[in-house]
């Protein structure tokens, strides 16, 4: 029998029924108890509805420029998984420049998330 995993997300919502906290946590996890993050994209592939399926949630606590450097971040990380899924350098290459196209775009100098201030994005 296959070995299972079990992966866990707990979210708060305000009384409006946005998000307010977000935590996960894994089995394999190498970590005990649950992890803050302040964003989350996940996406699913529906093989009946032959469809992307997704749950994208942040937190007022998400400034819009470490929203940047996530999509950047998970544009470069969606490069290297299509890469290695489909074998097809030619298009993770491209993906690789648009995420850099966009960091430039978004003023990313250094592509460095840490100890930026900014807004929240709405």
């Amino acid at each position: 029998m296959a070995k299972k995993s079990e992966i866990k997300f707990v979210v708060s919502l305000d009384e409006e029924k946005n998000p307010v906290g977000l935590e996960w946590t894994a089995s394999d996890a190498p970590f005990e108890g649950l992890r803050q993050c302040d964003a989350l994209l996940l996406s699913f592939w529906d093989p009946e509805e032959r469809t992307t399926m997704g749950i994208d949630l942040w937190t007022p606590k998400m400034l819009v420029h470490h929203m940047n450097v996530h999509y950047f971040q998970t544009l470069m990380k969606l490069a290297d998984t299509y890469g290695t899924a489909t074998q097809n350098q030619e298009m993770a290459e491209f993906i690789r420049q648009f995420a850099h196209e966009f960091a430039r775009r978004a003023k990313l100098p250094g592509l460095e998330a840490t100890g930026a201030e900014g807004e929240t994005p709405s």
